[in-house]
């Protein structure tokens, strides 16, 4: 394990490993106005929901490493207060991108990324036509975190309304990821899409009370073959398959069958229960999962 410390390396070294490693960002797509009426419209990565009751949301315009310039968007926000915050669908990506250009002062941006404008509900800066969600803001503080080269300076954004494509939502009136299809921002030129393979899901234990890993017992906890994944999802549920769930599954012939297989090599055994296990708990079946590791009791 290598350490590194941020004194120790040039600004732009470890702002590079920093976004390589604090990864995906979502990303901010942020329309401002200035007070001579010029719109500007520009990504940022350093950004994310803070709060619902308020809600908040804060970007972060940061000085540029090279020369500590400010950016258009910062300068505007300081003139007019106000922001529509866009979120950044796949098909929106390349427009996006030509829209972080640097381009001089007053050009539009709407303009060269071939996007939309909208008239906004609440504020002054236009909204993004083709964004499939975007949340009109007033900016309540501008929080400057340092006066060099990579210095952040929080936009923080209260939502006054939000907009969202109805195409994205599904049965229940909830977004769907899939059909949302985010990208989030990585190191250097890389990204990530929110959809597909990629998407997984996790039960959160916010009104259960999981055994946690410690009550798993021992000879599951130090397998060779499960993950630390695997045993936090084996460790969420809230008590154990009973003995009599135990012994009929035992009886099922998939068992009966490995039993035989393997009844004179026992190490055998309980590695092929792992595995086993270990493909359930991958596809979700975490009741099974515990069965199948319950039988080398």
């Amino acid at each position: 394990m290598k350490t590194i410390y941020p004194k120790d390396l040039p600004v732009p070294e470890f702002h590079a490993l920093l976004q390589g490693s604090i990864a995906p960002r979502p990303i901010a797509f942020a329309s401002t106005i200035d007070l001579e009426g010029n719109i500007n419209l520009s990504p940022f990565s350093f950004f994310n929901l803070f709060s619902t009751n308020p809600p908040i949301l804060i970007f972060s315009p940061s000085r540029r490493v090279r020369d500590n310039t400010t950016k258009h968007t910062l300068e505007n926000v300081k003139e007019v207060p106000e922001v529509v915050i866009h979120t950044v669908h796949y098909g929106l990506v390349e427009q996006m991108s030509l829209a972080s250009t640097e381009y001089a002062k007053g050009i539009n941006e709407f303009e060269k990324a071939g996007l939309t404008p909208v008239k906004s509900s609440l504020v002054k800066p236009p909204r993004v036509k083709e964004a499939k969600v975007s949340f009109e803001c007033k900016v309540n503080e501008v929080k400057a975190l340092g006066e060099s080269g990579g210095s952040g300076n929080l936009v923080i954004c209260e939502v006054l309304c939000m907009h969202v494509d109805e195409q994205i939502l599904d049965q229940q009136g909830v977004i769907d990821p899939n059909k949302l299809d985010l990208v989030a921002r990585l190191g250097g030129n890389w990204y990530s899409r929110t959809n597909g393979d990629s998407l997984f899901e996790i039960p959160k234990p916010l009104r259960t009370l999981g055994i946690g890993v410690d009550q798993i017992p021992e000879a599951i906890r130090n397998s060779v073959i499960l993950t630390g994944n695997n045993l936090g999802r084996l460790g969420n549920v809230e008590q154990l398959p009973d003995e009599e769930a135990v012994e009929s599954f035992g009886k099922t012939a998939a068992v009966e069958e490995m039993r035989v297989r393997f009844q004179n090599d026992p190490a055998s055994w309980l590695d092929h229960l792992h595995l086993w296990a270990k493909e359930e708990l991958e596809e979700g079946n975490v009741e099974k999962a515990w069965l199948i590791l319950l039988q080398q009791r």
